[in-house]
């Protein structure tokens, strides 16, 4: 898989990573570790060596779950990790840092990231000056390669970047869930700060299997995504429906033709998670798919059945 350059950095990346929310267990149903390693370690074997993490899914689980399945290969890597929007004071950074480094077994992290910007979740407001100062930091000494930032808007966005380099920015962003395209990928575009885009499957939503009067766990995050009640969800299966003809004249699944369409968006590239090492597999296959200029079209005209119904809102669940 042929890699892409992180921003303005030296680091590649693979335009599509892995995603490890799952792997930490917390707000998720029936995910057992033994498959979490294997399905990581077969990304890696597929192409995918770009691994996101953050150090609150499952209060450091996932990140000792990607060690577990890449230390051996580390040198052929990229961790991509987050700190929590309760941890952005300035030691407070310096402090998740080294735990996540500890949690990783690494002694460097190639993306570190602010998870969320500070408020969020009741948190306490921290000025965004001194998380930079602290990530700045972090850079100088070697122990992080590479700064990014998730879920922040344009103006949030600009303001960290007066005190430091972002070279990435992971908003929510697929066929289904597209209001990054308005504010800030412009801006992102325009400052060649990479997108790592999460939720690229619309949590599952993509890859057709979840038919119409589908019910999740109530404890499963997903039973409070928005894409999936009412009007949203019947919107989507009607999206799905004019899809599956393109996917079958690329001999692809669904899910392969959302990747493909989402890493040929400017400056795009693809977070997509996997329980399983055969699901990882797949996902890997959708690097291989080329899509013609009008193919681009009329898929992104299909996504807008979904997109021109929602809101403005960034946030993709009723928490």
């Amino acid at each position: 898989m042929e890699k892409r350059l992180l921003g303005t950095t030296e680091v590649k990346i693979t335009p599509l990573l892995m995603g490890t929310w799952q792997a930490g267990k917390k707000m998720w149903v029936g995910i057992e570790d033994a498959d979490s390693i294997k399905t990581i370690r077969a990304a890696y074997e597929a192409g995918i060596t770009t691994i996101d993490t953050a150090e609150v899914y499952g209060e450091g689980h996932s990140e000792r779950i990607v060690a577990e399945a890449l230390s051996d290969v580390r040198d052929r890597v990229e961790y991509a990790t987050k700190v929590f929007a309760n941890h952005l004071k300035y030691e407070q950074v310096i402090e998740a840092c080294d735990r996540s480094l500890t949690n990783l077994k690494t002694d460097y992290i190639d993306l570190y990231q602010i998870h969320w910007p500070s408020g969020a979740f009741n948190s306490e407001i921290v000025p965004i000056e001194e998380t930079m100062s602290a990530l700045n930091f972090l850079k100088e000494q070697g122990k992080i390669r590479a700064i990014g930032a998730s879920n922040f808007s344009h103006a949030q966005l600009a303001e960290a970047a007066s005190y430091g380099r972002i070279d990435s920015l992971q908003p929510p962003y697929s066929l289904f869930w597209r209001q990054v395209e308005q504010d800030p990928l412009p801006y992102c575009i325009e400052n060649n700060i990479s997108i790592l885009a999460y939720s690229s499957l619309a949590q599952g939503l993509l890859t057709g299997k979840f038919a119409p009067g589908h019910k999740f766990d109530p404890t499963d995050n997903r039973a409070k995504n928005k894409l999936f009640q009412g009007e949203n969800f019947e919107h989507a299966q009607q999206a799905l429906e004019k899809l599956r003809p393109i996917a079958l004249f690329h001999n692809c699944t669904l899910a392969q033709l959302a990747l493909a369409w989402l890493i040929a968006q400017p400056q795009t590239n693809a977070i997509v998670g996997a329980r399983y090492p055969e699901q990882a597999l797949d996902n890997a296959l959708a690097a291989q798919i080329q899509l013609s200029a009008t193919e681009l079209a009329e898929i992104d005209s299909i996504g807008r059945i979904v997109t021109d119904h929602l809101d403005n809102s960034q946030i993709m669940w009723n928490w």
